[in-house]
Formats: C-alpha cells, structure tokens, sequence
C-alpha cells in the first residue's frame, strides 16, 4: 500500500501543471518598408550586424573609435548596468533553489548533572528518612543528524517564479546592452560637438579678423577724408558684435569637453590636452543600409526589454494564483543517537522521522484574489509598454531617416550660400575701395558671410550628429558578448 501511495504521488506530481497564464508573445505588425523614401545615401540593403555593432567606425575618425572603446570600459552607467545583470543572475540561483530540497546538518554533545546540594529527601518535605527523590550523578547525550524539507511544487508557484527570475535576467541583459547604444552614441555626439564648437570658433576668429583689418581700413580712410566717423563706427560695431561671439563658444566647447570626459568615467578636463588640436568634424559614409523595420524591432535592446518585462510580469500572475491553491511540505530526518560518541557508530543508535504536511489558505478576504487581480493588472501595463515600445522605435528611425537625409539638403544650400557671400564681400570690399558702393553694402556682405559660414559649421555637426541618432534608432552600438 505504501509503495502504491507513494507511486500515486509521484504520478500527479509529473502530471501537475503551472497555474497561471502561459507566456505569448505578442504579434507586432510592423509595416514591410520605411514611409520616408530613402534618399542622401540611405539603402534598403539589410544591415551588416559587424558593421552596425561598431558603427562609429564608419565615421573614419580613430580617436573617435578610442574614446567609444575606452568609454565602453569606464563608463559607470555601464558597470551599474553590469552590477544589475550579475544580481538578477544571483536571484536566478535563489528562485532555482525552489525545485530541489533543503538539507541541513546537525550535531549535538549535552551534559546534565544533578548534584548532593539538589537532592530531595523524604526529610525535606516531612515525609521521613525513608524517601529519596534524586540521586547525584551525570549523563551525556550524543546526537548527529540530516534533516531535510522539500516543499512541493504541485501548482507551479515555483516554477513560475524561475520564468519570473529567467525573464528579469533577460531584461538587465538587455537593459545593459541599451546603456551600450545610448553610450555610444552619447560619446559620438559629444565628440562632434567638440569638433563643431572649434570650427565654428575658428571661423568666428578669422571674421572677427577679417572684420578688424576692414575697421583698421576705414580709419586710415577717415584719416585721409575719404570715409566718415560714422562708418568707422559701424565698422567697429561689426567687429564687437562678432567678438562677442567668441566667449559664449569657448564656454560651450569646454562643456563638451567635460561632458565627453564624463562618459567616459574620467574627471573633467582629462581630454583638455588630447582634444586641444582643432579637427574637422566626422564625415558621414556615402552608403547607409538602415534595412526593414521588422529588422529594427529584432535589433533594438529597448524593444527586447519592454518584451522581457511582459514575459516576467506574465510568470507573476502564475505565481499569485499558485497561492490559492494547497502548498504540500515533505520533511525527512535521519540521524544517530548515543550516551558516548563511541556509541553513535553502534547500529542500534540510528534514528530515522518523516512527516508531510499542507497547508491551504481558507479565508483571507480576497487577499489572494486580489493580489491575482493586481498582478494580472501589471501584466496588462507591461503588455502596453511594450506595444509602445515597438510604436516609438518605428517612429525614432523615421524621424532619424527624415532628418538625416533633409539636413544633408540644407546643408548644400548653405554651402551654396556661402561661397556666393564669400565672393559677395571681395566684390563689395573692391567696389567700396573704388567709390563705387556705400559701406553699408560691404557691412552687410560680412555680416551675411559670417551667418552664412556659421550655420555650415553647424549644418556639418548636424548631418553627422542625425546620422549617429539613426545608427542609435536601428539599435546599432552591441554584440552578443556585450552581455556581462
């Protein structure tokens, strides 16, 4: 009978399911193309993952490959993110340790003595010289023991909190390769920014020169009576104006600077000296392959997290409802005990104990459901975050793609704008030389020369810094062994 009971339980327990809902994955219906035509570059050409996982490379600039490497290895948003992965996989390990038994070891040596001064005698109680209650003496007690407690897992509580635990894992993964993209591409726009910042001071200080060689002409003219005190002070307005440009860039390019040094987990001011030496800003590659969005979604950590967060909060709600059921705890003894340690070797000194017990919570006034419900609710908010998700790295490339490809437009008619200025101010500094133009027209001409080369400079920062938020909006920036 007991081999049949035991053979009876073994079966329901390999029978048992998990209550709970199963994890599905939700469908995503992603559209088969990009509604932005791809232009300025951009290919439908599925995305070479090598190329994409180091995409800074394709910028052509090798302190910019060192700074994204040794940014990858200091920054300290990355080794939080890494302290994240190594706790999830510790609680890993503690919700695994639910499937198999807990045994603990033991061992005991006591001692009890009753001593003559604890003696009860007949005497003591008015009873007479003929009763003793106690005698002198001690007695040792030896004991060695294995004790074991399992709790079953017959309705799967514990083995949806594994799936819990296993999908939490695969979010701090993936929550450490999104720091990677974002980190990446943080240290590429701050490179660029330092690059955009030093060539727009250097063309703030070779118009501000410019300007002051016009002011210096217009005094000698002054001078000779060709020219009057009111031109040279607007000569002199143009030059302060542009100078006072000068001080509000150097303060933006230290910034950058520091803001690059920080992300890189070293203190402000460590790359004064090794960004010192003005550099063009990076130039964009010709060709661009930025593939399907369907192979969007499967690239992009962020998207991956929000599934991960759905698949846990999903084993959650199993885990609740497995508290409405009966919990069964198996206990197991075995062990030796003996009046002398020799004795604990003796096959009479065995002592063996097993026990089962279960428990069911009766009445508890919907605390249970209502933890179900409140579960079950999360689970719905996760669903949603993750549809949103999708939804918003959808939106991020074409935004990416849109602004990528209409800024390299801009900036060819900036460029355009600004050799028509340059030769604009030769001509006007000819003419007005020759008295055949107003100084107001060659004023004007350096004014318009100056805006004309500053919005290049900044065009310049912009097609690259779009192009580095489309490589971040394909998830580019990871490989697989990123994970830590």
């Amino acid at each position: 009978m007991p081999r049949r009971l035991v053979a009876l339980s073994a079966a329901g327990l390999l029978c048992a399911c998990a209550v709970g809902p199963d994890y599905v994955r939700p469908e995503t219906a992603s559209p088969s193309g990009w509604t932005e035509p791809l232009t300025g570059g951009l290919t439908g050409a599925a995305a070479d993952r090598a190329q994409l996982a180091q995409w800074w490379t394709t910028l052509g600039d090798p302190l910019l490959t060192e700074l994204v490497s040794r940014a990858v290895s200091g920054n300290l948003g990355v080794q939080e993110a890494e302290a994240r992965v190594r706790e999830a996989r510790a609680r890993r390990v503690i919700a695994r340790a639910g499937f198999f038994p807990t045994l603990a070891a033991g061992a005991t040596a006591s001692r009890s003595d009753s001593s003559d001064s604890r003696r009860t005698t007949g005497d003591d109680i008015g009873l007479g010289t003929g009763f003793d209650f106690g005698s002198a003496g001690a007695t040792d007690l030896y004991s060695a023991s294995l004790d074991a407690s399992w709790e079953i897992d017959v309705f799967g509580g514990v083995r949806r909190g594994y799936e819990a635990a296993q999908a939490d894992l695969a979010r701090s993964e993936e929550d450490l390769l999104d720091v990677l993209v974002s980190l990446a591409a943080e240290v590429a726009l701050s490179y660029v920014d330092v690059r955009s910042f030093q060539a727009r001071l250097a063309i703030a200080q070779a118009n501000l020169q410019a300007q002051a060689e016009t002011a210096e002409i217009v005094g000698w003219r002054v001078q000779a009576g060709l020219a009057t005190e009111l031109e040279l002070e607007r000569a002199r307005s143009n030059v302060a104006q542009t100078r006072a440009q000068i001080p509000s860039l150097l303060t933006s390019l230290e910034q950058s600077r520091n803001g690059l040094a920080v992300l890189l987990g070293e203190p402000p001011g460590a790359l004064a000296e090794q960004l010192a030496e003005p550099r063009p800003v990076p130039v964009t590659p010709r060709e661009v392959a930025v593939g399907v969005p369907a192979d969007t979604l499967a690239q992009r950590p962020d998207v991956r997290r929000a599934e991960a967060d759905l698949e846990a909060q999903t084993a959650r709600v199993g885990v609740a409802t497995a508290r409405a059921y009966p919990s069964l705890t198996a206990l197991g003894s075995i062990g030796l005990e003996a009046l002398t340690p020799g004795g604990l070797l003796d096959a009479g000194a065995s002592a063996w104990r097993l026990a089962g017990s279960t428990a069911w919570t009766v009445f508890d006034a919907g605390a249970i459901r209502g933890g179900i419900e409140a579960d079950d609710a999360l689970r719905e908010q996760a669903l949603a975050r993750f549809r949103s998700s999708v939804l918003d790295a959808l939106a991020e490339v074409e935004n990416a793609l849109v602004a990528y490809a209409q800024e390299q437009d801009r900036r060819q008619a900036l460029a355009d704008g600004s050799a028509a200025a340059e030769r604009a101010v030769a001509l006007a500094q000819d003419q007005y030389g020759a008295g055949l133009v107003d100084f107001e027209i060659v004023l004007d001409s350096q004014r318009s020369l100056y805006v004309f080369q500053e919005q290049l400079a900044v065009s310049d920062r912009e097609v690259t810094s779009n192009l580095i938020r489309l490589y971040k909006a394909l998830g580019g920036g990871w490989t697989p062994e990123a994970r830590s």
